[in-house]
């Protein structure tokens, strides 16, 4: 398709390095795509987008979690999705159910803090929140409003960047320039990088919480991060 052969070669001129390494052939579980994947991010990270589809390797994540657990999200349940992916709206194009959140105006359906939801009490069946609580000041607050707004039985679906080396989250008051949360944290735009607490953190609000992720070995068909895990929080 002449959309892949373009964004192939802005991917070579952006980054021609990427290139210059053999890569084996991935699979995109969203689109279907077969083939070489391309460099996204700053400093680039190589093999991490899909060419045809645009995902990330988070939304491949989640997308390969509801079709093994055989979850239909477009079946009636109400979903708050926060930071909405394109690929995601647009499977749930239609769907008066599906209700996307920003804090910025216009980026969605609703603008919404999500330290502050504006939904009642145990009236969303599912939560979405990719990599999306690292931006927000109080996230402790953020993660007691997703129990507060989640029906009984409903669950939520979490993934952030986390340091698996270190036990505590970071977080540093003394970190506010753009440069020093870069330096701190990987990006400009996030106020702390989780550790191995994060379950705990998310917990502590009363939610029961699972990791789910593929085998190590089926990993890199789908160009998966290998230190990313898809939480699972399910309300009582």
């Amino acid at each position: 398709m002449l959309r892949i052969f373009f964004r192939k070669l802005r991917g070579r001129l952006r980054d021609p390095r990427q290139f210059s390494t053999q890569s084996p052939p991935r699979d995109c579980p969203i689109c279907g795509y077969h083939g070489r994947f391309l460099a996204l991010g700053t400093p680039p990270r190589w093999d991490g987008r899909c060419p045809d589809c645009g995902s990330r390797e988070r939304h491949r994540l989640i997308h390969i979690f509801l079709n093994r657990e055989n979850i239909n999200l477009n079946d009636g349940r109400t979903v708050l999705h926060f930071a909405p992916e394109k690929y995601f709206v647009k499977a749930m194009r239609g769907n008066n159910a599906y209700h996307t959140a920003d804090i910025v105006p216009g980026k969605a359906r609703h603008t919404m803090d999500m330290s502050a939801m504006t939904f009642d009490d145990a009236s969303v069946d599912v939560v979405i929140s990719n990599h999306v609580l690292e931006h927000v000041p109080d996230d402790r607050k953020a993660i007691a409003e997703i129990y507060r707004v989640l029906k009984p039985g409903g669950f939520a679906l979490l993934t952030v960047p986390q340091n698996w080396a270190r036990e505590h989250t970071y977080e540093n008051p003394d970190v506010t320039t753009p440069e020093q949360r870069y330096a701190h944290y990987n990006d400009i735009s996030h106020l702390r990088i989780y550790g191995s607490d994060f379950p705990d953190r998310v917990a502590n609000t009363g939610l029961e919480v699972k990791a789910w992720r593929l085998p190590q070995a089926d990993e890199p068909r789908y160009a998966l991060l290998r230190d990313e895990v898809l939480w699972i929080a399910r309300k009582p």
